[in-house]
């Protein structure tokens, strides 16, 4: 064996091929979340000539064949030489790593493609690529076509444009994702349509349209909002009922910064805030978050004093001031220090001074003038912290009554014996039937049980007291260990896989929901971090002799039963269907569902929780319209009613 290491193991990869080899690097993923990714470091482009004034419309069409169209009205790629290459702008946008105008050169005050990597990227990643540049410079069209990241057609000036949205400038891009590199290739709608939707609350003003030219998917939608992020915080709250009609709004420019904020208080018992920098979600938060918080929580309790509401040394917690809140928080800066490529946590210390000094001074201002509103939001968090001292009442009484705090584990718990928490797992199971099965059938090296019995409370209907008093959630939260709400952490889960394993019928699904709101509620970064996992357990059971196999579903039960005909249509085969997990043995449940060589896992991810936080709402809140409404809507999409 050649254990030798030299100078001719190094590789060096050349222009694009290191994203065509890495692909992960670049855009996260080759699923279809990285799929979708590519739609979006282009319209990010096109966003970015928006924020610069020079767009006022962007086009996305899903073609054919799930070919991706996006156009602009800006000011078209230049296309004129650049010096350090010696080629022409347009073709050095699209092939050279790092290259753009948002490196310091004045073309981008404000910009989220601060890596330079987007249209590189999408180019190296597609089957074929066309760009096609109505300039700025000098009037004149051009194009230029590529495949795999490699130029075909050079620069090329047009006579008669074909792509062009605008009578005069704009940029357009075709390309399709090649099916080498993903894992699929069939583009969703309504997933970018999500996503459009939300860059059109936070540009005020800007038009983009979506449309979808597949055959027998033909929809368009355009999208535009003069109320920007009011517009937003309104889209927020549709579903909950607002305690104060206005959606306050404060903005504030300072140099090369700009901060503004809408928010609105709803009788909900969740916070709703949503933060983006250049707008970019920053799902982690960072210090504009940390601003908008420290202020809320200062202005309240100083106006709370002052006008007689909080008597003595009485203080409303942070989380108290944000109950039922809606809110949207924008920063535009044009150095913005993202934690890591995934851009999801903003680290500028002066964004948080600008945001913390203008919330406090305007809010502080609003309120005076406002006491009607003023008292109403006052009285909403006051009542939130009653419930706040309720709930510590609730957790101290709930670990009382399990002994000493470090040794809480609930009774139902079958424990495993491993002590590494990255190892371990815990199965919520429906039902004390099934959960005496997974007993006897686990590895009780790293798989722990917890038997689940009946209904559990919908916590989007609850306040945290009620949570931790609730007898089916609080062996949950004794279990995992980690608390809930503001005090949930992470680093002290006992377990990192959570896998909710509940029958494949209706009261199975409903279970299921009602726990994933649960953590995405009051557990929200284990599902952030990818923690909870779905089980999958089959519906079917096929017995030829002595060959057995199981089938997850229809489509496999047809498929799986042809296989062990052999080409024998006439050949018996029982086939049986499980009602339920308790209808399974240990040796059953071990092999098709718990044995992590052949079980099959959901992962639940959490790609955008603007549109989580909706359909949560929407299915388990308390108003019935937006229920019904979705219902109605989506009904024709079932396929598989349990009745």
């Amino acid at each position: 064996m050649n254990n030798e290491y030299s100078a001719a193991d190094i590789q060096v990869l050349e222009g694009l091929e290191a994203v065509r080899k890495r692909p992960g690097m670049y855009i996260g993923t080759t699923s279809l979340r990285g799929l979708h990714h590519l739609v979006y470091e282009i319209v990010d482009n096109s966003i970015d000539e928006a924020l610069a004034g020079r767009c006022s419309k962007i086009e996305v069409v899903i073609e054919s064949g799930d070919v991706i169209r996006v156009s602009d009205d800006g000011h078209g790629i230049p296309v004129g030489i650049q010096e350090q290459t010696g080629k022409s702008a347009l073709e050095v946008v699209f092939t050279v790593l790092h290259a753009g105008g948002k490196f310091g050169g004045g073309g981008y005050k404000v910009s989220g493609g601060l890596h330079g990597v987007g249209a590189s990227v999408v180019n190296a990643l597609s089957e074929w690529l066309q760009v096609e540049v109505h300039a700025s410079e000098n009037g004149q069209s051009y194009s230029m076509e590529f495949a795999r990241g490699d130029v075909v057609t050079p620069i090329t000036q047009l006579d008669s444009p074909k792509l062009r949205i605008a009578d005069v400038t704009g940029t357009t891009v075709r390309f399709k994702p090649d099916s080498t590199i993903f894992d699929e290739t069939e583009f969703e709608y309504e997933t970018l349509h999500t996503r459009l939707r939300e860059q059109a609350f936070l540009n005020a003003g800007l038009e983009i349209t979506i449309a979808d030219e597949r055959p027998g998917r033909e929809t368009r939608d355009t999208m535009c909002y003069e109320g920007g992020i009011r517009s937003f915080v309104e889209y927020v709250n549709k579903n909950r009922n607002s305690i104060h009609d206005e959606v306050l709004y404060f903005s504030e420019r300072r140099e090369d910064r700009e901060a503004e904020i809408a928010l609105q208080w709803t009788d909900d018992y969740k916070e709703t805030a949503f933060s983006f920098a250049n707008n970019i979600h920053t799902t982690e938060g960072g210090m504009h978050e940390t601003g908008f918080r420290s202020a809320l929580t200062r202005v309240l309790n100083d106006y709370g004093a002052k006008a007689g509401f909080l008597k003595g040394d009485a203080k409303l917690a942070g989380e108290d001031t944000r109950e039922g809140l809606g809110a949207i928080i924008s920063v535009r800066l044009t150095e913005a220090q993202f934690e890591g490529q995934t851009k999801t946590k903003l680290g500028n210390a002066d964004v948080r001074t600008l945001v913390e000094n203008m919330l406090s001074r305007k809010l502080a201002d609003y309120l005076e003038e406002n006491p009607r509103i003023a008292k109403v939001i006052l009285e909403k968090a006051m009542a939130a912290s009653n419930a706040r001292e309720a709930a510590r009442k609730a957790r101290d009484l709930s670990r009382r009554k399990s002994g000493s705090e470090g040794a809480t584990l609930p009774g139902k718990l079958t424990d495993c014996y491993g002590k590494d928490a990255q190892f371990n797992e815990i199965y919520i199971v429906e039902g004390d039937s099934a959960g005496g099965s997974a007993i006897s059938g686990r590895d009780s090296r790293f798989q722990a049980i917890l038997p689940l019995w009946g209904k559990m409370l919908n916590v989007e209907k609850a306040r945290t007291d009620k949570v931790y008093g609730n007898e089916k959630l609080s062996p949950v939260i004794l279990a995992l260990g980690a608390g809930i709400g503001e005090e949930f952490d992470s680093a002290r889960l006992r377990y990192h896989k959570i896998i909710i394993m509940a029958d494949a019928d209706v009261d199975g699904a409903h279970i299921r929901t009602l726990l994933l709101t649960f953590f995405f509620r009051f557990m929200r970064p284990l599902v952030e971090g990818g923690y909870v996992y779905i089980a999958q357990p089959p519906l079917f059971k096929l017995t030829r002799g002595k060959d057995m196999r199981y089938a997850q579903d229809e489509a496999e039960r047809d498929r799986i039963g042809a296989e062990m005909r052999g080409g024998n249509p006439n050949a018996k085969i029982e086939i049986g269907r499980f009602k339920g997990l308790g209808e399974m043995d240990a040796e059953e449940l071990w092999e098709t569902t718990m044995n992590p060589e052949t079980r099959v896992l959901l992962r639940v991810e959490l790609e955008d929780a603007v549109a989580a936080d909706e359909i949560f709402t929407t299915l388990m809140g308390e108003r019935v319209e937006p229920r019904r409404a979705f219902i109605e809507h989506n009904a024709m999409f079932v396929k598989n009613l349990d009745i």
